[in-house]
């Protein structure tokens, strides 16, 4: 298979028989116990995204459970500061949560209530993936269980109490890192052993085939609002526009970008560059990392000198991880979409400007696109179109906050 990106055809489908994108990234890399429970899940999607009484149901209640659409909203006192490019967010962090993830969570639950199940599982790192996990459920009367690194329980405080609120059980995850790679492993070795009576969420645009088809057409959600309000807003889409995105797992930035897919918006992804003092970083496609296995999918991986899966540090929690969604790994080879990285001291400058500026207060994971939209707004001019996806509010990090910065002020 070609490595370019076909237009007319949604990015997700656009991988071979076996599920790989441009022959080279993603795939199932199962064992054996889970071919069944993926081959099952991915028939049910297919002909769950093509039912128009489930599109119906999905549409209700992105509207009045999730509150779409959110707000499209220009940075006056931003563009008026950095003297360049006109500087727009798309305020996802109004859904209800506070995050993007509500939408595949709710998309998730609804699946697993036509498959029967009575119980779902998910990973969490910064929290939301969790939380909105947690309040689906709630809100579709199922239970829940979230397997989250003991590290990020301890830096994400407010999101752990909004899951126990949420009536749902956190497991501890102590292995490894104690952070969402190791949480997303432990997920999956779950779900094997109960696949029968249990669907499983994964949060992000990462796993087997299946659950990044899943998370990516349900955050595609936030481009097809975006597309029709840039073009209430200009008249049409602007010929010189850039999207530009924090990039973990992935899951915001393919929603974001997605239905901008067949015009010449420019897609700029902003991975975690870690603590400048620091030679350890979460962000695999800028520093050049190999192609690796991890957690069923083909992709660029941070590796150590043995091939095994390196260390990674991030303040956000939401982009410590050590791998990349193939949608993302194919995005970059095609060049398609743009990839850099910003340092932990690059996101809070950059959450302290905006949050002082505007009326938006961002976590930690959009600052580090907010940061790179601060680089490159004074070099260009006011003809040019910067929207950033702010995908998550700051209240999950007041604690990280307050130790940088001596306080938190939303």
């Amino acid at each position: 298979m070609s490595l370019k990106v076909k237009k007319n055809k949604p990015l997700i489908d656009q991988h071979d028989k076996n599920f790989m994108y441009g022959g080279k990234f993603g795939g199932n890399f199962i064992p054996e116990t889970l071919k069944k429970p993926i081959d099952d899940l991915t028939k049910l999607f297919a002909k769950l995204r093509k039912d128009k009484k489930f599109l119906k149901e999905r549409d209700h209640y992105f509207k009045t459970y999730v509150g779409a659409p959110t707000p499209f909203i220009k940075l006056e006192n931003l563009t008026d500061h950095l003297k360049g490019a006109q500087v727009y967010a798309k305020v996802v962090s109004e859904a209800n949560g506070g995050a993007h993830k509500i939408y595949n969570a709710t998309v998730h639950c609804l699946i697993a209530k036509k498959a029967g199940k009575k119980y779902v599982v998910g990973d969490t790192g910064a929290g939301y993936a969790g939380k909105m996990l947690s309040m689906a459920a709630k809100k579709f009367g199922l239970k829940c269980k979230i397997f989250m690194g003991a590290k990020d329980i301890k830096r994400q405080r407010p999101n752990v109490e909004a899951i126990r609120k949420n009536g749902a059980k956190i497991i501890p995850v102590t292995t490894g890192s104690q952070t969402l790679v190791d949480a997303v492993s432990e997920c999956m070795r779950y779900w094997v052993s109960n696949c029968d009576t249990t669907h499983m969420c994964v949060g992000s645009t990462v796993g087997p085939n299946i659950f990044i088809k899943i998370c990516a057409w349900s955050t595609a959600q936030i481009s097809r609002e975006l597309i029709k309000q840039v073009q209430e807003e200009f008249g049409n889409i602007p010929n010189k526009l850039k999207l530009i995105n924090c990039v973990g797992g992935g899951s915001s930035a393919a929603g974001f970008w997605n239905e901008f897919m067949d015009t010449k918006a420019q897609f700029i992804g902003v991975e975690a560059g870690g603590p400048k003092k620091s030679k350890l970083h979460a962000a695999p496609l800028t520093n050049g990392s190999k192609i690796g296995i991890l957690h069923g999918a083909a992709q660029y991986v941070i590796q150590n000198k043995e091939g095994q899966i390196g260390s990674t540090e991030s303040i956000s929690a939401g982009l410590d991880y050590p791998g990349i969604s193939p949608l993302h790994c194919f995005l970059k080879d095609t060049k398609r979409a743009r990839y850099t990285s910003a340092s932990d001291e690059e996101a809070l400058e950059a959450y302290m400007l905006v949050s002082k500026l505007e009326n938006i207060s961002p976590s930690l994971e959009p600052s580090h696109a907010f940061a790179e939209a601060i680089k490159l707004a004074p070099k260009l001019n006011s003809s040019e179109v910067i929207i950033v996806n702010s995908c998550g509010d700051s209240l999950k990090d007041k604690d990280i906050i307050k130790q940088k910065l001596g306080s938190y002020v939303r």
